[in-house]
């Protein structure tokens, strides 16, 4: 996975793509082969260092009944008001947040029952520009929302994925259309592999679920 680009991957339910995801983060081990991170074998990096290293934007998004400020700077105490704000921006959810009854000081309620998915999503986006590391994994990232929250927070991932190290998974391909290379997992294994042309010429997996997505279904493949 090449620094600085965004790689996606796609793959039907049960591919491989969670337990990619998983093993980035050293949830799980490598029973063969291994993970480097700039050349270095990440069993041998402190798992404090590795998670630091890694922000993670996922379709479960972690909030605590706490306020808005509360969980955007988790994992982040010492930062300013302006940074916080600057990263809300950047995630486009400032605005909703002057909005709530107590802005940034509002409780969200237990997981964030308070607020809307589009808007504990981009929490969640908020939270990962305030960490600000040098690798980012997007899990299902947008898979929740609807198409016009989607589109907004697909433009606030293009303004934070720009020039940093980004691993994709995704189900809705216009999401990742973009990506400097896209593979397709099936049954654990990498079976395609391309950017969004280069695949739909193809005329593969990915180009038929590509087909089932934009409504010109041909044939019966898709994923679940």
């Amino acid at each position: 996975i090449p620094e600085g680009k965004t790689t996606a991957i796609v793959g039907s339910t049960g591919s491989g793509k969670s337990t990619l995801v998983k093993l980035l983060l050293r949830l799980y081990e490598p029973q063969v082969g291994e993970i480097s991170l700039d050349g270095t074998d990440i069993r041998e990096v402190q798992l404090r260092d590795l998670r630091r290293a890694i922000g993670l934007v996922s379709q479960d998004v972690f909030l605590f009944h706490g306020t808005v400020w509360e969980n955007i700077t988790y994992g982040t105490p010492d930062t300013t008001f302006r940074e916080v704000v600057e990263a809300a921006k950047i995630a486009e959810a400032h605005e909703f947040i002057e909005h709530l009854p107590q802005g940034y000081d509002t409780i969200v309620g237990e997981r964030g029952q308070k607020l809307s998915g589009g808007q504990r999503q981009r929490l969640a986006i908020a939270r990962a520009v305030l960490k600000n590391p040098p690798i980012l994994i997007l899990d299902e990232a947008t898979s929740a929302v609807d198409n016009e929250t989607e589109a907004a927070i697909q433009h606030s991932l293009e303004r934070i994925t720009q020039n940093r190290t980004t691993v994709a998974i995704a189900h809705r391909l216009s999401t990742i259309r973009n990506a400097h290379c896209i593979y397709v997992m099936e049954q654990g294994k990498l079976v395609e592999r391309g950017t969004h042309e280069q695949l739909v010429e193809q005329n593969g997996i990915y180009a038929a679920l590509w087909r089932v997505q934009m409504g010109m279904r041909s044939g019966s493949s898709s994923f679940d």
